[in-house]
């Protein structure tokens, strides 16, 4: 955890922006995995974490913005938990540690809310995500279950956003640390990206790298040579020479902060001349993004920065044709990322996605787009100093896709089919990086990752 006056003054602050009634931040429970002692490995709520920092599962947090009063409830653990747990902190140690005076079991907690409700006091609360949230908020507000979700709070979501929006240094520490893991994962499954070799393999080095960062995953391993599929979890493909690997991963520290990387890489550890070719478009996109990135532009035109760097290089190989400034306004290289350029990062790897995306990524000035491709991009807003998101540009060859524009005629004007027929069994291209918008630029995160043709050859081949 962070020191307890971080915990302090982020829910002193949410109380000022909702400024009166009570606030109802759950956390989660145990999630059964195929029987009801058999679980999911624990992963905390995200909200309540930035709030309250605590790990137990059971635990529900009220703030009260009338009297300024911090609650935790729970239930303390009883004799048949200790035996299998061993001793563990009482409601009231784990309230203290995190600087919140009151504490009370779950019956207090029901009876808390229903006085509140009686006193016609206002109850603010997140739209849950999973069903026994939104039962127990059922119960404990006297709403039926299906009106959980459309009665939450959106003034209560804004506020959150503001917050968790702007890392602070110690947040920013804590993500490069799950970056400086997600290094030895990348670079420790370059090195066995060999004709031969499966893909699970690759993705047991990465997942034992995670724990030996002492941190689960942060999503599921994306590892591929079919990378023309964005998010590909099969794994059970043999790698052979001529074929990227794209390997899409990062980790999550003790404290839930995560990294996201992407790396592409030959199979056999050296680059052919189309693989060098898309690579390098690819690349440069990547650079393009983080040379423009910058306090007060919107991500939405970092976004089309790098498809421009994109449509030049396909125009380049010939497979699109005409005027640039035309290609990007039509979506014509959207055949070939049909994705936007990344998100929000921190103790979610989609951070804050819960509370919906297009009240994270969009506000009244920046809208979501309708265009294909430019309509998939998660945070389209202007920067702010403290952001931290992901850039990363792809390029894939989707055979329906492909044929589908063709067929359809779509984009035709822009798009040379007949060149394009020739790159169907390419596979795909993804380099991604999490960088932190500073006050006049932004910065990649950690501990560079090989990125360029000659690093991953040479780190391929070390």
């Amino acid at each position: 955890m962070f020191k307890k006056e971080t915990y302090i003054a982020r829910r002193e602050q949410l109380r000022k922006d909702i400024g009166h009634g009570i606030i109802i931040l759950p956390g989660n429970h145990e999630a059964p995995c195929n029987y009801p002692d058999n679980t999911y490995w624990f992963r905390q709520d995200s909200t309540f974490l930035y709030f309250f920092g605590l790990q137990r599962e059971d635990l529900v947090g009220v703030l009260d913005c009338d009297t300024g009063r911090d609650y935790i409830f729970a239930n303390d653990y009883d004799i048949d938990d200790v035996i299998w747990t061993g001793p563990l902190p009482s409601v009231a140690d784990l309230a203290a540690s995190v600087g919140v005076g009151h504490s009370g079991t779950l019956k207090e907690l029901q009876d808390f809310c229903t006085k509140a409700i009686k006193e016609g006091r206002r109850v603010s609360y997140l739209p849950p995500y999973r069903a026994d949230i939104t039962q127990q908020l059922s119960t404990l507000l006297g709403i039926r279950y299906e009106s959980i979700v459309p009665f939450a709070s959106h003034q209560l979501v804004l506020a959150c956003v503001k917050q968790r929006s702007i890392k602070s240094a110690e947040e920013i520490a804590e993500i490069e640390k799950a970056i400086a893991t997600a290094y030895n994962m990348h670079t420790q499954a370059m090195k066995h990206a060999f004709p031969g070799r499966y893909e699970y393999e690759l993705a047991a080095i990465m997942q034992g790298e995670a724990w030996r960062g002492n941190g689960p995953l942060s999503f599921p391993i994306i590892m591929t040579i079919h990378g023309e599929t964005l998010h590909n979890h099969n794994h059970n493909n043999q790698l052979v020479e001529g074929r990227m690997v794209v390997m899409d991963a990062g980790c999550e520290t003790p404290m839930n902060y995560c990294s996201d990387i992407t790396r592409s890489v030959p199979v056999g550890g050296h680059f052919n001349d189309r693989q060098r070719d898309i690579y390098q478009i690819v690349l440069n996109a990547n650079l393009e993004a983080i040379r423009v990135s910058r306090p007060g532009i919107t991500y939405k035109e970092v976004h089309t920065a790098a498809s421009r760097i994109l449509a030049q290089g396909y125009m380049d190989l010939g497979i699109l044709r005409g005027n640039l400034d035309d290609i990007v306004a039509n979506g014509a290289h959207a055949l070939l990322m049909p994705h936007g350029l990344g998100h929000m990062m921190g103790l979610d790897v989609h951070d804050m996605e819960n509370y919906g995306q297009i009240n994270v990524g969009y506000d009244d000035e920046t809208r979501p787009s309708e265009q294909f491709g430019l309509g998939s991009l998660r945070c389209g807003r202007r920067l702010q100093p403290g952001f931290v998101i992901t850039d990363e540009p792809g390029c894939y060859f989707i055979p329906a896709l492909i044929d589908k524009w063709h067929a359809e005629g779509t984009c035709r004007d822009f798009i040379n089919f007949d060149e394009l027929e020739k790159w169907k069994d390419f596979g795909g291209i993804r380099i991604e990086d999490d960088i932190l918008i500073t006050d006049d630029g932004c910065r990649v995160l950690g501990k560079p990752i090989p990125k360029t043709i000659e690093e991953i050859e040479a780190t391929m081949n070390s």
